[in-house]
């Protein structure tokens, strides 16, 4: 039997193709896809191509590829050694933009039925921007700025809004996303293309600075400008994955004031629970979803593009204009049903 994925193929190069399904091997769970999330940061990066030679991208960057690792799916088959899953079971997985996916059962999450299938792809990347959040270190009263109000931008500051971050600072160029922002509870929304930004922190934090800056563009750019937003001794996260070499005076801008840059990509997730760190991925997206049933989380409001999966080449054109499109765009779900 046959099934049909997508596949990018080249640079700029999306294609459906077809390939074989197989039976679960012990441990693995074949899953038929209801919708998935488009990560607009990762796949756009790898089908954009623009990627330095010798970089870690260019190392994850294999044409040809199939995209996507956000899916909610409906259990066709277990695998020998799979007790927690039956078969009609419907599950969140890093399953890729796929009719059909084989996953690891330990890999995946039974989503709540109170929980649309749209909203529950995004658990991975909820439990990534989770996992950032704690390596940040929020407390009580700790300013915050989030630079990049994508979908990564919107969790974090809703996680950090949970923690005691006040104020929340959501800075971005599209006042489409600072409306979402406010809506989810950012505390004040800045126009870096409008606001003098450095000003409205300082004055917003007594002159002292922010106490934590989450980078959230992508741009490795911005990572000078944004370590001059925070005070001495406070903290720059990366939670997006910056694209190239950044030009950095690490004197001035790390070591005087003794500044901290900390990288938070998903593979920093503890592999098993432990009592000195128990939020493995797995315990991190099980805790987004109660957040969802509490209403305490909201990511209905980031869903901004729903299309049939089929469309996915025009899609993914739409998606690669740099300006019009991109500035509009959060969540971006392809339906599969």
């Amino acid at each position: 039997m046959l099934y049909k994925k997508i596949v990018f193929k080249g640079p700029k190069e999306v294609a459906i193709e077809e390939s074989d399904i197989k039976s679960p091997s012990s441990g693995q769970i074949l899953v038929k896809t209801l919708v998935t999330l488009v990560s607009t940061g990762t796949e756009l990066t790898m089908l954009s191509g623009e990627v330095p030679k010798g970089s870690v991208w260019d190392q994850i960057t294999k044409y040809p590829l199939t995209p996507g690792y956000s899916n909610c799916g409906i259990v066709q088959e277990v695998g020998e050694a799979v007790n927690e899953f039956k078969v009609g079971d419907r599950l969140m997985s890093s399953a890729p933009h796929a009719e059909y996916a084989l996953v690891r059962a330990d890999s995946a999450l039974k989503a709540p039925e109170s929980i649309a299938s749209e909203e529950a792809t995004f658990g991975t990347l909820a439990a990534t921007v989770m996992n950032s959040v704690r390596l940040a270190h929020i407390k009580l009263g700790d300013s915050v700025v989030i630079v990049g109000m994508g979908i990564l931008g919107q969790l974090a500051s809703q996680f950090c809004r949970l923690c005691g971050g006040f104020p929340v600072i959501a800075v971005d160029l599209s006042e489409t996303r600072l409306d979402v922002a406010r809506k989810l509870g950012a505390n004040v929304t800045l126009r870096s293309d409008r606001d003098d930004v450095p000003a409205k922190i300082s004055a917003l934090t007594k002159g002292r600075g922010a106490d934590v800056v989450f980078e959230a563009t992508g741009s490795q750019n911005l990572v000078s400008w944004e370590l001059s937003l925070i005070r001495k001794q406070g903290r720059l996260i990366l939670l997006s994955s910056p694209r190239g070499p950044s030009t950095l005076d690490f004197h001035d801008y790390v070591n005087w004031p003794s500044r901290i840059i900390v990288g938070t990509h998903a593979s920093s997730h503890p592999t098993f629970e432990t009592p000195y760190n128990p939020w493995t991925r797995k315990r991190n997206i099980e805790l987004f979803f109660d957040l969802l049933k509490a209403g305490l989380v909201n990511v209905k409001d980031l869903i901004t593009d729903k299309y049939r999966w089929t469309e996915a080449q025009a899609v993914y054109r739409k998606l690669l204009d740099p300006v019009g499109e991109r500035l509009q765009v959060m969540g971006v779900i392809l339906d599969f049903r």
